[in-house]
């Protein structure tokens, strides 16, 4: 009987999911490893691995307690988390350190006598994920018959909550790149609700051509002077002028990007072995940790990085397709875009396709708040198939509701 049970309860846990994530996590102590043996910081290597790990394992518990939260738990909660993810996003702006806005221009982190504590903005990420599919389950059960006036209702909806979460992002922790996130989790999750193409196709249409607009208007003077009367700091221009020519601006401003390309072109096809540095690359412990996997590990070691990505990736978005609970699929899309938007910048960040915006590599990068935050996402689209009941369950279920 203990032995059904326990076969009953593998087969509820996607080990497709798991595995790759605890791949990830091991390269993200290697790599860590490295970067922190040659900081030329001075610090204790084995205790920031340590201290990584000790994120880790609390990630693992954050795991195993999401899992058993049910649909029913997680909807009845879902309005309490939004509403604390709002609350505690303010906190960054009374306790925060100068030396860290200084060098960041951002109040995204809760710093109380010179301890950052966490990032509370990863944890608003999931509580906006939550909510949104909250509403978008809500609403769809209430508008059965979708006509065009629904759904514009539903876009209204969508963005009332989002908007909250904008102005804390963008006017209180002056963080553009965390904000991105929360617009690739919309869009991604609002493609999924059913919504017409009629209003679909001119809604993106519209978001492609503010992205276009935006960028033309910050590779030239006279739209640099029209964006900085609406209070644009000149240090998001230099990101720019980096990003497009970080040679140029390699002695400055342009001095980490310009570095860490070296250091990935130098590590070749097979790179130069494990714990070799001869690139010094500032801060690589963070959202730079890629350069470190291609100067060590080269072309092959990551590319492999990049295929456990996808193979996470595609796990998850099975285990979409295979639930029967429309709330989980809206969870499980917004997390999948989180986790690949996260990917897609940070790696096109570090190899010169993107502009650095300060986003971790997940897994992988250095941070507890984002490596808990990952996890606890994992642990929401593992509860999608451990509280799905088999077939036959629903059937005798069903039958038995019918013969009432």
């Amino acid at each position: 009987m203990e032995n059904r049970r326990r076969r009953q309860i593998d087969n509820r846990i996607d080990y497709g999911v798991i595995l790759p994530v605890f791949l990830l996590c091991l390269i993200g102590l290697l790599a860590l490893y490295i970067a922190y043996s040659h900081s030329g910081t001075g610090e204790n290597v084995l205790s920031k691995v340590a201290q990584q790990g000790i994120w880790m394992a609390i990630g693992v518990f954050a795991v195993f307690i999401t899992i058993h939260f049910s649909n029913k738990m997680l909807w009845l909660l879902t309005p309490i988390f939004y509403g604390v993810g709002l609350i505690i996003n303010i906190l960054p702006r009374f306790f925060f350190s100068p030396a860290l806005l200084e060098r960041t221009g951002s109040y995204n982190w809760i710093v109380i006598g010179n301890k950052q504590l966490f990032q509370p903005s990863e944890l608003l990420k999931l509580a906006y994920i939550l909510v949104l599919a909250y509403v978008i389950t809500q609403h769809n059960a209430y508008y059965t018959h979708r006509v065009m006036r629904s759904d514009v209702w539903l876009i209204l909806k969508m963005s009332a909550l989002t908007a909250p979460m904008a102005v804390l992002l963008l006017f209180v922790q002056n963080d553009f790149g965390t904000f991105l996130v929360f617009v690739a989790i919309f869009l991604g999750m609002l493609l999924l609700t059913g919504i017409s193409w009629k209003i679909l196709v001119p809604l993106y249409t519209v978001v492609i051509s503010s992205g276009a607009l935006g960028l033309f208007l910050v590779t030239n003077d006279v739209g640099r002077e029209f964006l900085r009367k609406f209070g644009v700091q000149s240090y998001k221009f230099a990101r720019i002028d980096t990003w497009l020519d970080p040679w140029k601006y390699s002695s400055g401003n342009g001095y980490q990007q310009a570095r860490g390309l070296l250091a990935i072109g130098s590590g070749g096809l097979t790179g130069k072995g494990f714990n070799v540095s001869q690139v010094h690359v500032p801060v690589r412990e963070s959202d730079m940790i890629f350069t470190v996997i291609g100067e060590d590990f080269g072309f092959i070691g990551s590319t492999f990085v990049i295929l456990l990505y996808f193979i996470l990736i595609y796990r998850m978005v099975r285990v979409t397709f295979e639930s029967n609970n429309e709330f989980y699929t809206y969870i499980s899309t917004g997390i999948i875009m989180m986790i690949l938007f996260h990917v897609l910048e940070n790696i096109g960040a570090n190899i010169g396709l993107l502009p650095l915006t300060g986003i971790p590599l997940p897994f992988i990068s250095q941070g507890g708040t984002s490596l808990v935050g990952n996890m606890i996402g994992i642990g929401l689209i593992l509860s999608m198939k451990y509280h799905q009941k088999p077939d036959f369950e629903e059937w005798k279920e069903s039958r038995s509701r019918r013969r009432v």
